[in-house]
C-alpha cells in the first residue's frame, strides 16, 4: 500500500515561500484552473487527492471569483495563466480587455505562424491586456503572481516575449521538452532560441513535459526519472477524463514511487 502524500508537500510549499525547487523534484501543474466550472471542480479533485502541486488560473473567466476563493481558503499554489486566445467568459469583463484580446486572437489564430512574429501594430494591445490580467490576478488572489505561463503556450510569443511583458525574476513556463531527433532541427532551435531569450529575464524549470499523451509509457518512465536529478514541469488538463483518471486512479503515485524523489513511502 501507498500513503498518498500531497505532492505539494515537497514542492509547492517551496514554491509559495519564495524558495527555488532543489534538484529532483516534479512538478504537477494543472491548467485552465478557473475556466469553468467543471475545470476547476475536476482540478480540485486531483489537488485533494495529492496528485497535483499546483494550478495555473485563468482570469476573466466565468469560474474565475469562485476558483480564486477555492485557492485562497485552501492555501493552493496558484500563478497566472496569461490567456490571449480564448474569449473571456466572466460577465462583468471590462469590454476595453475584451476588445483588445479580441483583436490579438484574430491574429495570433490566424496562422500558426504569427506567434513567431512581433507585430508592433499590437504592441499596445498585448501589453493592456497583459497588465489586465495581472492585475486581475492580484484582485482575486490578493497577491502578484510569482508564476506565469500561458493558454496554448502563447505567453511565448514573439509580442510577449520581445516585448519583456512577462515581469522581471518571475518564474516563467519554458518551452516543451524533446528528445534529440524528436523535432526538426529547425523547429529546436526556435525552441532553444526562445528559451535563452525567456531565461535572460526570468526563472525556468531545467525540463518541460506535457501529460499526455499517457501512452506509450516509456515516455512517462523517462520524464519520472529525469525528475531525480532535475527539475521537471509536468502539465496536465484534468478535464480530460484520460488524464483525470490516470490522477485520481491512484496510478500516478505508483508511477512516482519508483520514477522520481518524492514524498510517498511504500
Amino acid at each position: 500500500m501507498y500513503q498518498r502524500q500531497a505532492i505539494t508537500t515537497d514542492v509547492g510549499v517551496r514554491y509559495r515561500n519564495g524558495v527555488e525547487p532543489r534538484p529532483g523534484s516534479l512538478i504537477i501543474n494543472a491548467d485552465d484552473w478557473g475556466r469553468d466550472r467543471e475545470t476547476t471542480d475536476r482540478i480540485h479533485s486531483c489537488i485533494s487527492q495529492g496528485a497535483v502541486s499546483s494550478v495555473s488560473a485563468m482570469v476573466f473567466m466565468e469560474d474565475s471569483e469562485r476558483a480564486a476563493v477555492m485557492a485562497r481558503d485552501s492555501g493552493i499554489d496558484a500563478g497566472l495563466h496569461l490567456n490571449f486566445t480564448t474569449s473571456f467568459s466572466a460577465s462583468d469583463c471590462p469590454s476595453g480587455v475584451v476588445m483588445r484580446q479580441s483583436e490579438i486572437a484574430r491574429y495570433l489564430l490566424r496562422h500558426r505562424l504569427s506567434q513567431v512574429i512581433y507585430n508592433p501594430l499590437l504592441a499596445r494591445s498585448f501589453q493592456y491586456v497583459v497588465a489586465a490580467q495581472v492585475e486581475e490576478f492580484c484582485r482575486l488572489y490578493g497577491t502578484t503572481p510569482e508564476r506565469l505561463d500561458g493558454h496554448h503556450h502563447m505567453h511565448l510569443c514573439a509580442n510577449v516575449l520581445l516585448g519583456g511583458l512577462l515581469p522581471a525574476g518571475t518564474r516563467a513556463r519554458r518551452n516543451f521538452s524533446f528528445e534529440p531527433g524528436e523535432r526538426s532541427v529547425w523547429n529546436r532551435t526556435y525552441r532553444q532560441t526562445v528559451d535563452y531569450l525567456l531565461a535572460r529575464r526570468n526563472r525556468l524549470t531545467d525540463f518541460f513535459f506535457s501529460l499526455a499523451p499517457i501512452e506509450p509509457r516509456d515516455r512517462l518512465q523517462r520524464i519520472f526519472e529525469l525528475s531525480r536529478e532535475h527539475v521537471v514541469e509536468l502539465e496536465t488538463h484534468p478535464v480530460n477524463p484520460e488524464e483525470y483518471h490516470f490522477l485520481t486512479g491512484g496510478e500516478i503515485f505508483r508511477w512516482v514511487v519508483f520514477g522520481a524523489k518524492s514524498e510517498f513511502q511504500s
